[in-house]
């Protein structure tokens, strides 16, 4: 199993999943597009596309550092021509740029709606659209979505409807892909966590240092991705994998290596249905997502 030489088109990929699962292909000697929008360092933000292109290509990877709006088409389309370009085609696409605003209706602003749909649904939908020509000239091409199982149910939506709906529209798009481009060899998955992930949308939005603690690295999404891209392409599609699961069956068995803090529960994340369960071993408890609080102990 290796990426040497295959390139990556990854968006959000400055900091947290997206960063994590660009250093791991990188570690095989592996091409990556860093498409994001951090050009300068935010106090909060940590991260940019620069200084992953940097980690990238000192983890033995290299690395195209693109300053990417993905609600902007022509920024999009520019930066997947610019990838084929330097490095002579695209193998894998990562839809992992995500926008996060959980409010109840009332309290969305519509600005913050129309954002998390553009960057979540329609961003999805249109980095695909634009890098399907290169994807088909691939030897196994993937396309992967960090969005989750179609668990259509109205604990997943109330107090918290806008951003739902753009997440599960993330994974409407595998759902219409898969089928679409099945006959091409193009594979279309998605991939969520079940635990929270320590990232900064955990830490400034949705948890705090707390929650943070409670989190799994994000190397659990890296190495789920991983296992992923080396599944034959025209077999292996349309799936809506959790990646403790997935991994659990491709035969990993120590999870705990993934804990920020093994003396802390392990929060959930929403959007997680029953089935699958969980691996042996693994307990996920301590938190409840409500529609008034991002999280509030049992």
């Amino acid at each position: 199993m290796s990426l040497k030489g295959k390139t990556l088109f990854i968006t959000g990929a400055s900091r947290g999943i997206g960063l994590a699962i660009a250093l791991r292909a990188a570690r095989d000697g592996a091409n990556v597009a860093i498409a994001a929008k951090t050009e300068t360092a935010h106090a909060k933000l940590p991260g940019t596309i620069h200084s992953a292109a940097a980690e990238i290509e000192a983890a033995g990877g290299r690395a195209l550092a693109l300053a990417v709006d993905v609600r902007e088409e022509a920024m999009v389309k520019a930066a997947i021509e610019r990838t084929a370009d330097t490095f002579g085609g695209i193998d894998i696409v990562v839809n992992n740029a995500s926008a996060v605003s959980r409010t109840p209706l009332a309290a969305t602003d519509m600005k913050r709606f129309d954002l998390m749909h553009q960057v979540n649904a329609r961003g999805t939908f249109m980095v695909a659209k634009y890098a399907i020509a290169h994807l088909a000239r691939a030897a196994n091409p993937h396309i992967l979505m960090n969005s989750p199982p179609l668990d259509m149910r109205e604990k997943w939506f109330s107090g918290s409807t806008g951003y739902s709906m753009s997440k599960f529209g993330m994974s409407l798009v595998v759902l219409g892909l898969a089928g679409e481009l099945r006959a091409q060899g193009i594979a279309v998955n998605a991939l969520w966590p079940r635990t929270t992930i320590a990232t900064s949308a955990i830490k400034n939005l949705l948890g705090g240092e707390r929650v943070m603690r409670m989190s799994r690295s994000p190397q659990i999404m890296a190495d789920a991705a991983y296992a992923i891209f080396h599944k034959p392409a025209r077999a292996f599609t349309g799936n809506f994998l959790i990646d403790d699961s997935f991994l659990a069956g491709e035969g990993v068995r120590d999870f705990e290596k993934y804990r920020v803090d093994a003396g802390m529960p392990l929060a959930p994340t929403f959007f997680v249905p029953d089935d699958p369960p969980a691996p042996p071993g693994v307990n996920v408890a301590g938190l409840r997502w409500d529609d008034d609080a991002p999280a509030r102990t049992r």
